[in-house]
């Protein structure tokens, strides 16, 4: 380095690393979808500077909220698709293309084909890229039949084409009825669809998707009139139309967004058919019906409450037949998008930074502040400037990001001896405490203090079932490394979840959910972590019995119980002056620790307050599943507590489970109603689905059922409870 001259050195190679890793940084997924929010942003700001309509050859017909109400619930019969296009022939459209899948059988579809074929219309269905379990291969003879057409002139490299396995068709004879296309766009990386595939590979052939099929219909240009250069252009050739669409090497197209909902010319479905009807059925002159002759006519959904949903520029929320809308009004206009070239942008970051450095580094703070902030906002003028007037798409997160870091290394290098600090505190306390609370140390700056406050959190508590057992079966050294196992898998999840380790006490795990971060979903949260580590420990179990010998039979059916409660609690640090931990203290993590203790009783792994349910579904709805256990009083405490088990998350819930939970709910309206028999033969009927069975489960002793039928039940009976019983069960212990 220092063999370098001082110029190089010092001004040259900075800027040249800066520009580099800018540049670097950018071709990587999180920084693109940085950049692609800020081309939605201009995106936005151009519609003041753009026509204010799209193409009038092209209506949208929206299936709407309006469309909804006035036909009834979506999908709509397809004998009404069928009226629609019988009627809208009348009017002598030249396309009707439908980004709908219809690969269901329906009755009315010879209504529907009767309706394309005296529509007069070209029409075009959708169809969908799909696996070989879903979908019918490209060498299957239904596929053979249907007028799926392929493109055959096509040049360039067709490995880049993604090929598929398989294809979704429209159903029966609907797939001869008319045009076939692909309706399918998928996301990018940010969840928009910025290049959307115009071309589509099953096996060896290429075919169109609905957007390209669509204007082939609207020129009349077969698939012979079509030639395919990937990485450069898709040629449509007919009679009076010579057109040129630019598309990448793997056939996608660049969007130009130019409309949003209000852009295009648009007619709700519901409306068109409801005026076509009175004008042509009902001989009403006066009903006004929307001009399409010669037009394209593209059907979809558009009400908020359809499937069709997904992010563009203009919105997080709007109808995916707009994507298809926006690429035929770009090529209608021949209004497409260019992405500038790399390398002059590169080089133009390369020499600004190298002047600044050696040119403005010995000025005046002003001066180098003018220059270093004074250029980047030039060149995001610059940038919006040539999206606006010529769909220029120049990059702009990382040109920035590499002038602006050549300008300030010397400040990085300050950043880094700082960070360096931090990482010492970090590493002198993040064995102890929880990442959130170790970086809320190192960002305030301030040395740790004792004091609490109040805060709305839920406390989680587990313990190991029998872990006595495990100190007399395992020497010292495989006790600390099965426990080291368990404990990292379970605080690995809470933390992951965004719980705060509160302390480990010899084999339980003590954690608060909602601080010091405040997390409003809490609750959800940590209900969530219970099953989790539930399902982990479960996987462990099967670890254990894997490795033979190593570990006793105790450890392959080792069961953890969890217990939680929420509610406004004292969390701080608290201790003394010279040895402090961050911790939490009151009524309600007592509660929760009650609720771990007292799951043995109620033979549930995880069980939690009607506080904790409550407040668990305000933020997860119905993802987790709960169990009413019962209205306990726990030791301490004179009111009934509602509690539940965690029966655990919706997606893995088995049917069975969930037919037992039904069936033990019963049960308990039978006991609240003091029908000891009614409330033994619904227990004894949920004991037969129980998930968790003695003799089965690993490690299980009893459950719910068991519970209700030997113990609590019999001691009702024995001892009836008084005329103004609530419910309530009063624990004996802990």
């Amino acid at each position: 380095m220092k063999l370098l001259p001082a110029f190089l050195r010092n001004h040259a190679l900075p800027a040249f690393i800066a520009a580099t890793l800018a540049w670097l940084l950018g071709r990587m997924v999180w920084m693109e979808n940085i950049e692609g929010i800020t081309l939605d942003a201009r995106t936005r700001y151009r519609v003041s500077w753009q026509p204010p309509k799209a193409d009038e050859r092209q209506l949208v017909v929206a299936i709407d909220e309006d469309s909804l109400k006035k036909l009834g619930q979506w999908p709509f019969r397809r004998v009404v698709h069928g009226d629609l296009l019988q009627l809208v022939g009348l009017t002598k459209p030249a396309v009707v293309s439908w980004d709908i899948l219809f690969t269901e059988p329906s009755k009315d579809d010879v209504d529907f084909i009767d309706g394309v074929k005296s529509s007069g219309a070209n029409v075009v269905f959708g169809a969908m890229r799909a696996d070989a379990d879903i979908g019918k291969a490209p060498d299957d003879p239904t596929v053979k039949a249907s007028s799926l057409a392929p493109i055959k002139r096509v040049s360039g490299d067709q490995s880049k084409l993604p090929v598929h396995p398989a294809v979704l068709l429209p159903v029966g004879d609907l797939a001869v009825a008319a045009k076939i296309a692909f309706v399918d766009t998928p996301p990018g990386a940010d969840g928009v669809r910025r290049l959307v595939p115009l071309l589509v590979r099953l096996g060896d052939s290429v075919y169109p998707t609905l957007a390209l099929q669509s204007l082939m219909q609207l020129w009349r240009v077969p698939p012979s009139g079509v030639e395919v250069r990937l990485g450069d252009a898709i040629a449509l050739t007919g009679e009076g139309i010579a057109r040129r669409i630019p598309i990448n090497a793997e056939g996608q197209f660049l969007v130009n967004y130019r409309y949003g909902e209000s852009g295009f010319h648009l007619v709700g479905y519901g409306d068109l058919l409801a005026r076509l009807q009175a004008r042509y059925v009902e001989n009403d002159q006066k009903v006004s019906v929307p001009e399409t002759n010669g037009r394209l006519l593209l059907v979809g959904q558009y009400a908020d409450a359809l499937s069709d949903m997904g992010p563009t520029p203009f919105s997080p929320l709007t109808p995916l037949v707009l994507v298809h809308g926006n690429v035929i009004d770009n090529v209608l206009r021949e209004d497409y998008a260019r992405r500038a070239p790399v390398w002059p942008i590169w080089l133009g970051v390369f020499a600004l930074g190298t002047v600044g450095l050696a040119v403005f580094s010995k000025r005046k703070i002003g001066e180098q502040a003018a220059y270093a902030l004074g250029l980047p906002l030039i060149y995001a003028l610059v940038a919006a400037l040539v999206w606006f007037k010529g769909s220029l798409w120049l990059p702009v997160v990382w040109p920035l990001l590499g002038f602006v870091s050549s300008q300030v290394f010397m400040i990085v290098r300050q950043m880094l001896a700082e960070q360096k600090q931090k990482e010492q505190i970090k590493g002198m306390f993040g064995s102890y405490v929880s990442p959130e609370l170790v970086k809320r140390m190192t960002d305030s700056g301030q040395q740790p203090q004792l004091g609490g406050h109040e805060e709305n959190i839920t406390a989680y508590f587990s313990d190991i079932q029998g872990f006595s057992t495990f100190s007399e079966k395992l020497p010292p050294d495989r006790l600390v490394a099965l426990m080291n196992e368990y404990l990292t898998a379970c605080t690995d999840i809470v933390q992951e979840e965004g719980g705060t380790l509160d302390k480990y006490i010899g084999d339980a795990v003590v954690v608060m959910f909602g601080a010091p971060i405040a997390l409003e979903d809490h609750a959800f949260r940590a209900c969530v972590a219970t099953q989790r580590v539930q399902v982990k420990l479960a996987e462990l179990r099967v670890k254990w019995q894997a490795e033979g010998e190593k570990w006793p039979q105790i450890v392959w059916r080792m069961q953890s119980r969890i217990g939680l409660n929420s509610g406004r609690c004292i969390v701080g640090n608290m201790g003394s002056r010279t040895r402090f931990n961050y911790t939490m203290m009151g009524d309600d993590v007592n509660l929760a620790a009650r609720m771990e203790s007292g799951a043995k009783s109620w033979g549930a792994y995880t069980m939690c307050s009607e506080a904790t349910k409550l407040e668990c579904e305000k933020h997860g709805g119905d993802r987790v599943v709960f169990r009413p256990l019962g209205r306990i009083v726990v030791k301490g405490r004179n009111k009934p507590t509602p509690v539940h088990e965690i029966v655990g998350l919706k997606e893995n819930v088995s049917a069975q489970a969930r037919e037992c939970v039904e069936i033990f709910g019963r049960a308990m309206e039978r006991y609240y109603a003091r029908d000891w028999a009614g409330a033994t033969e619904l227990f004894q009927r949920s004991l037969l689905l129980e998930p968790n069975q003695p003799g089965k489960t690993p490690g299980v002793t009893s459950n719910p059922s068991l519970v209700y039928i030997e113990k609590i039940v019999p001691e009702a009976i024995e001892e009836p409870p008084a005329e103004d019983w609530d419910g309530r069960y009063v624990m004996k212990e802990k």
